[in-house]
């Protein structure tokens, strides 16, 4: 009910939909952050989403996310950034979004986890890239990171200005990631990893857009609305 997973990824994991929380509309239900919902509604609906996962809130680094490619080195508690990495076991990372896309980093051999929240700023900064290579730092290997992307709003939900498609054309990415002025940041985020010299096989797409019901959508519901995790943790 809370949580969606992928068999791509043999650790603690999920990416968060809206279902069985106990915020009112237009957060209902399972908001886990933002700023205008009750704070002791986001409290219970993260005691009961990361519960379903084995996970207690203070085993948990979260980030104030800024929309950058800062990527931090993960400590229980809140740090400013927009990507977390860690080696550390028993230590939960989350990202949270509500339209941009929540990507999940793993290398079971080397024990290394990263999570990163990747709007289009993050995207064209490359943020993925960043935390590819702050895993490798920590000991990862490129040919065994796995990568998952969660839920984000799909090219065809997507119009932005040409200004930020110049953006994206000038900071070198295919032109398959745009079609006029619909933004393909799913595409865009695996042109990246690919790029990184992450295998394709190793790289899994949920391919589900944040518009539909089983989600926030930061655009949908023009700015006042829930937001979802994505949290992995080393058993």
């Amino acid at each position: 009910m809370y949580w969606i997973k992928t068999d791509s990824i043999n650790t603690i994991h999920g990416f968060s939909t809206r279902h069985g929380g106990v915020s009112s509309m237009p957060f209902s239900s399972l908001n886990l952050g933002g700023t205008e919902d009750l704070l002791e509604h986001i409290a219970e609906n993260r005691k009961r989403a990361l519960s379903a996962l084995g996970i207690d809130m203070n085993q948990v680094s979260y980030l104030n996310q800024i929309h950058s490619n800062i990527v931090c080195q993960a400590s229980a508690g809140k740090q400013t950034g927009d990507a977390l990495v860690t080696r550390q076991k028993n230590l939960a990372i989350a990202v949270g979004a509500a339209d941009c896309y929540p990507v999940l980093f793993y290398d079971e051999k080397n024990q290394v986890i990263g999570a990163a929240h990747c709007g289009w700023k993050g995207t064209v900064y490359k943020i993925v890239n960043n935390t590819i290579q702050e895993m490798v730092n920590l000991g990862a290997e490129l040919e065994h990171i796995k990568v998952a992307i969660g839920q984000g709003i799909c090219k065809a939900n997507y119009q932005v200005s040409e200004d930020v498609i110049k953006q994206f054309s000038d900071a070198g990415f295919s032109d398959d990631c745009w079609t006029g002025r619909q933004l393909d940041l799913l595409q865009a985020n695996k042109f990246i990893a690919l790029q990184c010299g992450i295998k394709p096989e190793h790289i899994w797409c949920m391919n589900r857009c944040t518009t539909e019901d089983d989600f926030f959508s930061y655009r949908r519901d023009q700015g006042k609305t829930g937001r979802m995790w994505a949290v992995i943790m080393l058993k």
